[in-house]
């Protein structure tokens, strides 16, 4: 699939959300997101069960969103700053346009793909709007710390960062 007939499947998701059958049901629990599984880079299954035992930022994010973009090298380096976080990247597009994008941008995070279901993800998890980058923080156990909707603000992220890493 290219770029643009991508992003016409997210523009039609944002407007006609209903149309995408919900990963859960309406009462949704953070807890739940746990229970997905989301494409590897190589097309393998990992589960984000794999995640929990350490705190935990998610970054929804997709190739074609500039502030998702322009955030990507601070999260990297905020990364590299907090080793006791993991990070991970969630991206709401195909495993050929990160893998693509990936090349020119690398990053040092784990990078998931959702595809167009991660838009109703994102809606289940409180980003009723599903506009991108949308930035959660979680604890070890799971338990949603922290969101962020838009591009993050550094700094702020990094008190956040510290608080669970503490």
């Amino acid at each position: 699939m290219d770029r643009r007939n991508f992003m016409k499947g997210c523009a039609a998701a944002g407007l006609f959300g209903t149309g995408i059958p919900s990963v859960w049901a309406a009462d949704a629990t953070v807890g739940d997101f746990y229970q997905q599984s989301f494409s590897t880079l190589e097309g393998e299954s990992r589960s984000m069960a794999d995640y929990l035992g350490k705190p935990l930022l998610v970054n929804f994010w997709a190739t074609w969103c500039p502030p998702c973009v322009k955030e990507m090298p601070d999260l990297d380096a905020l990364s590299q700053e907090f080793p006791d976080v993991r990070f991970l990247g969630v991206a709401v597009d195909t495993v050929g346009n990160v893998n693509k994008f990936l090349l020119k941008t690398p990053v040092s995070y784990d990078i998931l793909v959702a595809g167009h279901r991660g838009i109703q993800i994102m809606r289940d998890l409180g980003n009723r709007q599903g506009g991108l980058p949308y930035t959660m923080l979680f604890d070890s156990e799971g338990t949603e710390q922290h969101r962020v909707l838009g591009q993050i603000a550094k700094a702020s992220l990094a008190i956040e960062l510290a608080s669970l890493a503490g």
